[in-house]
């Protein structure tokens, strides 16, 4: 890639709007002065002077410029940058220099939700909110076509590459421990900083990025769902047998050493198995009285 010369914004100092109106005024003033010494004593030469005093005031009048809050002006001349105005107030210079607007507050990018591939080729719906400020508005003015275009294009491009590298939920890939779903914060951090990388270029600082949206597409939305209900599913049922098992083994242990019964190891498995069945079913257990004997 061919090496560029970034433009970098410098502060320019213009002359003092208030003190330049005063100059305007007196101009207008000398003007109609003459005007009136020129019809009492007719003579070309003060018709002629107070012509070119009005000439003058009006020439200076689009030297007149106001930068508000959070607002710049970035001012060129003759096609040449002389310098970025930032503070506020009502400022003059060369009426030949033009005067581009550009604003320095926060701005929203409320991207649209983009369909891409994860980690493992799932395609999913993502969109991304991101604000951001200019930094340097030469840069953003000068040094890319449009900087909120720019931004909007450099956005997806980011959104996408950050998708790509993470699977959308834990468990489906051992060897990435970041998710989409489970690791926002992260994700968050690392779409930040590929997006600074992207955007210093035209001079615009990103202040946050996160995501908006995140979701299966539609064509693999419900085999996901069904995929998530069995994995939940399978955990509840692993947990639900661990302690089943824990409650089994205490049993057994507190009736051994109260003493209570003597089980030989038939009436232990019997014991066992109709404890875990209790324990471990989704229905509430039957209960079946023996008048028998477990041998007979």
């Amino acid at each position: 890639m061919q090496s560029r010369n970034p433009t970098k914004e410098t502060t320019f100092g213009p002359l003092n709007g208030y003190l330049m109106l005063l100059v305007v005024f007196g101009l207008i003033g000398g003007a109609i002065a003459l005007f009136v010494s020129g019809g009492n004593r007719p003579d070309p030469v003060i018709i002629l002077g107070g012509a070119g005093l009005i000439f003058a005031a009006v020439l200076c009048l689009p030297g007149f410029f106001v930068v508000e809050p959070n607002l710049g002006r970035a001012l060129v001349l003759f096609g040449n940058y002389r310098g970025t105005v930032r503070t506020p107030g009502l400022f003059w210079t060369n009426p030949f220099t033009s005067k581009k607007k550009i604003s320095l507050r926060a701005h929203n990018l409320n991207g649209k939700p983009l369909k891409v591939n994860d980690l493992l080729g799932n395609p999913i719906e993502i969109a991304v909110v991101v604000v951001w400020q200019v930094h340097d508005s030469a840069q953003a003015l000068f040094d890319v076509e449009s900087f909120e275009h720019f931004v909007e294009v450099q956005g997806e491009s980011a959104l996408r590459l950050v998708a790509s590298r993470h699977p959308y939920d834990d468990g489906q890939a051992s060897d990435v421990s970041t998710t989409l779903r489970g690791s926002a914060d992260e994700v968050a951090r690392e779409l930040q900083h590929e997006l600074q990388e992207r955007l210093k270029l035209a001079g615009i600082e990103v202040l946050e990025a996160r995501l908006s949206h995140l979701a299966y597409a539609p064509e693999i939305a419900h085999a996901m769902l069904q995929r998530q209900q069995a994995t939940a599913i399978i955990a509840a049922r692993t947990k639900i047998v661990d302690g089943a098992v824990g409650m089994v083994d205490m049993a057994l242990a507190r009736l051994s050493e109260k003493g209570v019964v003597h089980l030989d190891e038939e009436r232990k498995a019997t014991l066992v198995g109709n404890l875990l069945v209790v324990l471990c079913g989704n229905t509430n257990p039957t209960p079946v009285v023996n008048t028998g004997s477990l041998y007979t």
